[in-house]
């Protein structure tokens, strides 16, 4: 509930291979393809924050 009032909606995508990618408004936040791992959720609700 991070972001209840600063989100008009989340879209999951389904892909395969691994892919696990985050953005906003179009804007990459997070790429696991090509960091090789998984984000750190801290830092990845910082990263969203400073979007909002």
């Amino acid at each position: 509930m991070e972001f209840k009032l600063n989100l008009g909606s989340v879209k999951l995508i389904p892909s395969i291979g691994g892919v696990f990618e985050i953005s906003v408004d179009g804007r990459s936040v997070y790429s696991k393809k090509a960091t090789g791992q998984f984000p750190d959720p801290d830092a990845v609700v910082r990263d969203v924050k400073k979007l909002l």
